[in-house]
């Protein structure tokens, strides 16, 4: 049997999740791995040294150095140390990635399944160079830190039934790589380690992003129905003089019409309403468009026609529909822009966090 190494708050990762991948090559990066097929010892891997492994029949077909090992269920590759794998898919094609730690290939459901167990820091990390990427100020890493941490936690046994506590994608937190280009988010997450946001109960709260919010921060139900505490609307005006902070896209007036028609029933033989269509004034946040009482929520608007958000004023310009936006995502909890400019003028990560979300506080998740 393989025994990990003792992380603190190890973490069980699934990568490689949007690919039904079924033939893959871990190759040594840095460090030092044994590899393990079920109950044998296959060897390590040094520099140069590589394993490849194909789902066939329901089984893990093993090559070491291009010789093959047999079929297996399950195969472990254990650092030695402090390690990092290149991983990459050969059938399919996918770019090659770097992750720290060790790693769990099996079959669950018929699918290739592999699994990073990786510490917490290392996790970390990964997570916010994905995300946020480099050149930021120090105050916005940990702030970014401070809430990866608290959504990993929280959040971590969200695919236990597929046989790990987290994905690699947005449906949990990015992480398409190790950290790489960005030393200080490794400065920012050690120097908030163990930090966590918490309500007035200590209990840890619900932590979202977006990339800038437009100047007004969206209420959560406007998203996904339902509140969320902490996470509520108010004016940011910290991220509206930034690059993402407007936006403008002109729509064919026969496409967003026949949209509204074939999918909401939009009342087009009313004149009154047939002359609204094209027109809405968004000075604050709304969730739907042009009354409540029509049902068309904005949140459809925008994932019909790949708006970067939903915070728009629309008006009629020839045979256009031209709507006039502000923000990029869904605006809801951080705006990232907006958290970048308060770092730089000085403000905490405590500050800003408790900026964005009301009621909450930094407290080491150890005490709690």
């Amino acid at each position: 049997m393989v025994f990990f190494s003792s992380f603190g708050q190890e973490q069980s990762i699934g990568v490689l999740r949007d690919h039904k991948v079924k033939r893959v090559t871990f190759s040594h990066h840095l460090g030092k791995y044994n590899v393990q097929a079920d109950a044998s010892i296959i060897g390590t891997l040094n520099s140069q040294q590589f394993i490849e492994v194909e789902l066939v029949g329901g089984k893990l077909a093993l090559k070491y150095n291009t010789i093959p090992q047999g079929k297996f269920s399950r195969i472990t590759i254990v650092a030695s140390g402090n390690g990092a794998i290149a991983i990459k898919s050969k059938s399919p094609i996918i770019r090659e990635r770097q992750y720290q730690d060790h790693f769990e290939i099996s079959v669950v459901n018929g699918r290739m399944s592999i699994v990073n167990k990786v510490s917490m820091e290392n996790y970390l990390c990964g997570v916010i160079e994905s995300e946020g990427g480099g050149g930021r100020h120090a105050e916005y890493y940990k702030v970014q830190a401070v809430m990866s941490r608290t959504y990993a936690l929280r959040n971590k046994s969200r695919h236990r039934k597929e046989g790990f506590g987290l994905c690699e994608g947005v449906h949990c937190q990015a992480y398409h790589n190790m950290l790489k280009y960005t030393p200080e988010i490794r400065t920012a997450v050690r120097e908030t380690k163990d930090d966590v946001l918490v309500n007035r109960k200590k209990r840890l709260v619900t932590t979202y992003f977006s990339a800038n919010c437009g100047g007004e921060v969206c209420d959560a139900s406007h998203v996904w129905n339902n509140s969320v505490p902490h996470v509520e609307s108010f004016i940011d005006t910290f991220c509206i003089h930034t690059r993402q902070a407007t936006w403008t896209k002109r729509i064919p007036q026969t496409q967003f019409r026949n949209f509204l028609v074939k999918q909401y029933g939009y009342p087009v033989y009313d004149s009154i309403m047939a002359e609204q269509m094209y027109s809405f004034d968004q000075e604050n946040r709304k969730a739907f468009y042009i009354h409540p009482c029509l049902g068309i929520p904005l949140r459809d608007l925008r994932k019909e026609f790949k708006l970067k958000s939903t915070f728009f004023s629309a008006h009629p310009e020839g045979n256009q529909v031209v709507l006039e936006g502000r923000g990029f995502g869904h605006g809801v909890g951080l705006c990232q822009e907006g958290a970048m400019n308060m770092a730089k003028n000085k403000f905490t990560y405590r500050q800003i966090a408790e900026f964005y979300f009301s009621g909450v506080s930094v407290k080491k998740y150890s005490k709690l």
